[in-house]
């Protein structure tokens, strides 16, 4: 739905989210910058230096800029996608555990629900260990104490999570509640949620060159600290809101970058990771309640066609 002009406005004049309580000290500091020249400016003394005008070519900057915001957007879209991933093979683990599985006995369902609460422990033990977080009571709510005792002390929780729900489905397997070809489609899904895992500690572990952001900063400060000396010569006292708004933009998309290039932590414009794993527990439990209800197919509460559907469609409705 297209925003109206007052939505485009508020948008526009957005504080909390937006990259400038990160980038409001640089912009001040060329300000005063540009204001200490303005002033030299007004006593006749020598300072507008046009020659300093190709000291930071604007193409080579503006390719800088546009590479490292393209480079952190990449980064962020991928960990998107991967958890979009994780959320759909949650969705489909979970419902094929539910189906696919026998049950011979309250035991048996009492541990298939235990189960699909490990999944969404996954990801929420996912979720911890791409924010460098140890584990908590979130996950403490989805599984026994014995294993929360257990995560506390594991160097890498997921992945232990991951190894509960295969043992889990072999031992299914060995029991004879689901044959071979559903244990390697269940196995599929648990591959899949494992990858994801390391998608999104490659893009947590292979930050952009720290060389490259040096080089990118400095190349800022210069560009910013040059501009009074072109302006003041044209501009005068105009000089200091020019080269504030100018450095703002530049300050700007270059903090841009900096913020979703690591998609997983508590940023305003990072994933929504904790809605994202509220979701996938709300679907869960959803499904829970669903199957409790002892009506697996879900046909029985709805009264069945009539016989002559589909409708025969005469001539004129064609």
């Amino acid at each position: 739905m297209k925003p109206n002009n007052n939505e485009w406005l508020k948008i526009a004049l957005g504080f909390k989210k937006s990259v400038l309580p990160a980038i409001w000290p640089r912009v001040l500091f060329c300000a005063v910058f540009a204001a200490a020249i303005a002033w030299l400016s007004t006593f006749e003394i020598p300072v507008s230096w046009p020659v300093l005008e190709g000291l930071v070519p604007n193409l080579v900057l503006g390719l800088l800029l546009v590479f490292r915001t393209n480079t952190a957007y990449d980064r962020f879209w991928e960990g998107r996608k991967a958890w979009g991933t994780l959320v759909n093979t949650i969705r489909n683990f979970s419902r094929q555990i539910l189906v696919a599985i026998a049950e011979t006995n309250d035991g048996d369902r009492t541990q298939k629900i235990a189960v699909l609460r490990l999944l969404v422990a996954f990801a929420v033990a996912v979720k911890l260990h791409l924010r460098r977080e140890s584990v908590n009571a979130e996950l403490a709510a989805l599984m026994s104490t014995a294993q929360y005792e257990k995560l506390q002390v594991m160097n890498h929780p997921p992945l232990e999570i991951a190894f509960w729900i295969g043992d889990y489905l072999q031992k299914q397997h060995d029991l004879g509640r689901v044959n071979t070809y559903q244990l390697t489609a269940l196995f599929k899904l648990l591959d899949t949620m494992v990858e994801v895992l390391g998608i999104c500690e490659r893009i947590l572990k292979t930050p952009i060159p720290v060389a490259y952001t040096i080089h990118l900063k400095q190349i800022l400060l210069i560009y910013c600290l040059a501009l009074p000396f072109q302006l003041v010569g044209d501009l005068s006292a105009w000089t200091i809101p020019v080269v504030a708004l100018i450095s703002f933009t530049l300050f700007g998309i270059e903090e841009i970058g900096v913020e979703i290039e690591n998609p997983f932590n508590y940023d305003p414009n990072d994933l929504p990771l904790d809605d994202i794993c509220k979701t996938m527990l709300l679907n869960i439990e959803d499904l829970i309640s669903v199957s409790s209800c002892g009506d697996r197919s879900g046909l029985d509460s709805f009264s069945l066609p009539d016989p002559s559907f589909p409708p025969q469609w005469s001539d004129e409705q064609h």
